[in-house]
């Protein structure tokens, strides 16, 4: 099995990032335009939160409140749960199973951002690294493609 650094080499290590004080339209706006399920809320350079569109429709919409009017501050997860780059995606999938997350930030021993993992990067990279060994095996049983 994959380590989270082979994931983020495969995948991008691009992170969105917003400040706590960011009004939660413009974050989710940009989530959207780029594609991400979540942002990062960093301070000096150092995690203090993250927010995901799940965030939003729990603690925005579906509590009726003015999404231009809150900010990311009012909504964003602290408690949180990071795995560090060089752990393995079984350490991962337990992380994310046990925190009931989506989105896993990745951060080395001194505190910097290397990264954010889904549940579905991880999903994907796996059944990626399966496809590969099946092929290969058939290549080898069959003959071919040596």
């Amino acid at each position: 099995m994959g380590t989270v650094n082979r994931l983020l080499d495969s995948k991008g290590r691009d992170v969105l990032s917003v400040s706590a004080d960011t009004p939660v339209y413009d974050a989710l706006k940009e989530m959207e335009d780029r594609a991400m399920g979540s942002s990062l809320i960093l301070e000096d350079g150092k995690l203090v939160g993250i927010i995901t569109e799940r965030d939003c429709t729990r603690k925005v919409v579906l509590e009726d409140k003015d999404i231009h009017q809150m900010k990311v501050r009012d909504i964003m997860s602290t408690d949180l749960a990071t795995i560090l780059p060089d752990e393995s995606l079984e350490e991962c999938m337990r992380l994310i199973t046990a925190n009931r997350i989506r989105h896993l930030p990745v951060v080395d021993e001194n505190g910097e951002v290397g990264g954010v993992v889904s549940i579905g990067d991880v999903v994907k990279y796996l059944v990626t690294e399966k496809e590969f060994v099946i092929k290969n095996l058939e290549n080898y049983i069959t003959g071919t493609g040596m």
